[in-house]
């Protein structure tokens, strides 16, 4: 019998392929299942994106083999943006790559700069990628705590100096998936400032930046001073956009590091279909109404779902940013526990925690990603619920 590699026979698990397998079980049943676990927007793509593909599908020079890094007129699309966005200037030519979806790249990433037994700093807790591509690589990880008392940010100063020694990439993400915990502009000085104390490279994944309600705009990690020298930031049309289904995305910043992922690329993929790129082009430049529209509808969702767990008796943190909603779980109980009492009983799906790491127990995951009216009745089945 075919035996597979040692680094797939010791990952655990997928996450989300894992509460698919579990919602099964349940659906068959026949109960009504309402799925607040993965991240997936149910909101179509706007139509004028969707309009633009239809026109770039029926070009003939569109269906041959697309740029590795992405087409120039992509990633001049994504400079602009940037600047627009977030006053960061950046050379499409070598600062900026296009990515078949940011997890692609993220995931890609470790191979281009993690050797067997370089070590990576990953929150925890965390989206599964950081480590699965560190170990994919060779690489080992070192979790960084995200704490409620600390505002879900890893405290820099709790990593051993043997550790700050050893390690070769440090991960991030903000607005951060699973807490919706936003980052300041002084702590990610003081990451720039920690990455060029012991040459560490950062990578922040910057994928839920335009959903935002309260407050300024979440900032970038590049809008920092020198966090171009140390770093590279990737970003996904996916949720900005409801384009989780086109694949597409980028990375932006160190041009050494750009490089090399564009390396790790052009050796295993073919690059984004060029119709595609060329569609997202029309999102960056004319999507901004969209945005504004889709952080409205989700506004009301977090709304309405953090009052209905508070009318059930549950305390929920008030998310300022991504769409899900982090919550304690009831004292004397896992989150594996709960997640699975609120499934089996209620017939709705919840992330645990523990799921995205150690430091995720004690708490579930709500995906914000199902209408309005779904969310009140998964808020008065759990209403109902003895826990």
């Amino acid at each position: 019998m075919t035996k597979l590699a040692e680094r797939v026979r010791t990952l655990p698990p997928y996450l989300f392929a894992e509460l698919d397998r579990k919602k099964e079980i349940v659906m068959k049943r026949g109960v009504d299942v309402i799925d607040l676990g993965v991240g997936d927007p149910d909101l179509p793509t706007p139509s004028f994106i969707v309009s633009a593909m239809a026109k770039e599908i029926k070009k003939a020079e569109n269906h041959r083999y697309p740029s590795y890094t992405g087409t120039l007129a992509f990633r001049t699309a994504v400079a602009e943006w940037y600047k627009k966005r977030f006053r960061v200037s950046l050379k499409p030519q070598t600062e900026v790559i296009a990515l078949i979806g940011s997890k692609e790249g993220i995931a890609h990433f470790p191979l281009a700069f993690i050797d067997p037994g370089d070590v990576a700093l990953v929150p925890d807790p965390a989206y599964p990628v950081y480590e699965i591509g560190t170990k994919f690589a060779g690489g080992k990880v070192h979790r960084m705590p995200l704490l409620e008392k600390n505002g879900f940010l890893p405290d820099l100063s709790k990593i051993p100096e043997r550790v700050r020694k050893k390690a070769k990439v440090m991960f991030l993400n903000y607005p951060n998936n699973p807490t919706s915990a936003v980052a300041t502009k002084k702590f990610f000085r003081d990451v720039v400032d920690f990455a060029r104390a012991y040459d560490i490279i950062v990578v922040h994944d910057a994928a839920y930046t335009e959903i935002y309600y309260e407050g300024p705009p979440p900032p970038s990690f590049l809008q920092v001073p020198g966090a171009k020298k140390v770093g590279i930031e990737f970003h996904s049309l996916s949720k900005t956009y409801n384009m989780t289904g086109w694949r597409i995305g980028f990375a932006c910043g160190n041009a050494d590091l750009v490089g090399g992922l564009g390396k790790i690329k052009t050796n295993v993929d073919s690059g984004a279909f060029t119709a595609i790129q060329n569609a997202s082009i029309v999102a960056l430049k004319k999507g901004d109404g969209s945005v504004e529209k889709l952080r409205e509808i989700y506004r009301k969702r977090r709304d309405i779902m953090v009052k209905s767990l508070q009318e059930a008796g549950f305390s929920p943190f008030l998310p300022t940013a991504s769409f899900y909603v982090w919550m304690p779980v009831p004292e004397g109980m896992t989150s594996s526990e709960f997640a699975g009492a609120v499934l089996e009983k209620a017939g709705v799906v919840c992330t645990p925690g523990v799921g995205f790491g150690q430091s995720g127990e004690g708490y579930v995951r709500f995906s914000l990603t199902v209408p309005e009216k779904r969310l009140r009745e998964a808020a008065r089945r759990m209403r109902e619920l003895k826990v």
